[in-house]
């Protein structure tokens, strides 16, 4: 029983599932579902398409760079069966899962504090260009302003009246 992947979005594809296509000069191309083959024969690259694996990955949305992908690529290589060897094997498969999964929970945390930093810097910049359409308030001379603290004198009090 092997899980193939899917050409054109990357996701897994169970045995008795998906569909396949082969091209003129034997290759073979495997797909998920009727949308990816249809894509596909649209000739339209899974780069460009914003929910295939390879757009999410070409513009850091999902984790790229990790050393337990490493442990999915495939070999076609024979080896001979062992049973302890097996057991070896099933066992790292849970400890690189774990992992796994506690790097995929840490990324979106490392991707949002870059776009923070960003967003602080280009404040900052644009705080110095824009600075001198900031108008400074002046502090008032007491010379040109002229309060009168004199109480009203006696004749203005009689007209007043």
């Amino acid at each position: 029983m092997r899980i193939e992947k899917c050409w054109f979005c990357s996701s897994s594809i169970f045995p008795g599932h998906g569909m396949q296509f082969v091209r003129n000069d034997a290759k073979i191309f495997r797909f998920c579902r009727s949308k990816c083959h249809k894509n596909f024969k649209m000739k339209r690259n899974p780069r460009k398409v914003k929910w295939t694996k390879a757009y999410r990955m070409l513009h850091g949305k999902d984790m790229v760079q990790d050393n337990t992908f490493e442990f999915e690529r495939k070999r076609n290589r024979p080896e001979r069966s062992d049973r302890i060897k097996m057991g070896h094997t099933l066992k790292a498969i849970l400890l690189i899962d774990k992992v796994r999964n506690v790097r995929k929970m840490g990324h979106p945390i490392k991707r949002f504090s870059k776009n923070e930093t960003k967003a602080r810097e280009w404040d900052n910049k644009e705080y110095t260009e824009s600075n001198h359409l900031l108008r400074v308030a002046k502090p008032l001379d007491a010379k040109k302003i002229r309060i009168s603290a004199q109480p009203k004198s006696e004749e203005n009090r009689a007209m007043e009246e």
